[in-house]
């Protein structure tokens, strides 16, 4: 499975070619839209992003009205990341925050990155206010893997291997980060269920990208009394 060196190998590709950042801005590569906004509205206090990469979305937090705050694993990316937002290389599964300390948390196209993604999700639970939010947006487990051929915009061919949990670096395109570091495929009830067994209720789902679908997101609330 990918490692952190291998993410920090590709972190100078992954910021400037991938995610095309320039002086002025970045593009949306994967047709995310607005949905950080959408789902995580406006609010106060700390925002954590896990999984937090070159610190991309932190912008966009901010304007919201919430403080962003990075974990990262890959010490290239976060080399990316500190000019943008304050951030700590530390593991999802083992975030370095107290029980119900953080107001809000996201998580921004990682899921497949992380092995341990259900365990991530406890962490999560664990460091949220009784009511706090999170926020999933992710590469969309139907129709996107190693078994779905999207060469064709309009046409997702997808082949057997949709419903076996399973790592790949199998990819319809080099041009992206899967055939690079791999990814971990889970079919959509069991990421659901992930979040169900963490503790977290949904509120919410939006997908993104067409014809077909790129991105499946959710809101989410821990346990307890929703804030004011």
């Amino acid at each position: 499975m990918a490692t952190a060196a291998a993410y920090d190998e590709i972190a100078d590709w992954y910021e400037r070619e991938f995610l095309g950042v320039t002086d002025t801005g970045h593009e949306d590569p994967l047709g995310l839209g607005d949905l950080i906004g959408e789902l995580l509205g406006e609010g106060t206090g700390m925002c954590l992003e896990i999984g937090c990469g070159t610190g991309i979305h932190a912008a966009r937090v901010r304007t919201l009205g919430r403080t962003p705050v990075g974990v990262d694993f890959s010490a290239g990316m976060l080399r990316h990341a500190r000019g943008r937002l304050p951030v700590a290389r530390a593991d999802a599964e083992r975030l370095p925050f107290r029980d119900g300390s953080v107001p809000a948390v996201i998580a921004v196209m990682v899921h497949i990155d992380m092995p341990g993604y259900p365990a991530a999700l406890r962490e999560v639970a664990r460091v949220l206010r009784p009511g706090g939010v999170f926020v999933h947006i992710g590469v969309h487990p139907c129709f996107c893997g190693g078994f779905a051929d999207r060469s064709d915009p309009d046409v997702v061919v997808v082949r057997p291997g949709y419903l076996d949990d399973h790592w790949t670096t199998d990819s319809w395109t080099d041009q992206g980060v899967r055939d690079k570091v791999g990814a971990t495929h889970r079919p959509l009830p069991e990421l659901l269920h992930a979040f169900l067994d963490a503790g977290l209720t949904p509120e919410r789902f939006a997908e993104s990208g067409g014809p077909t679908p790129v991105v499946l997101a959710a809101k989410t609330r821990s346990a307890g009394r929703k804030p004011e």
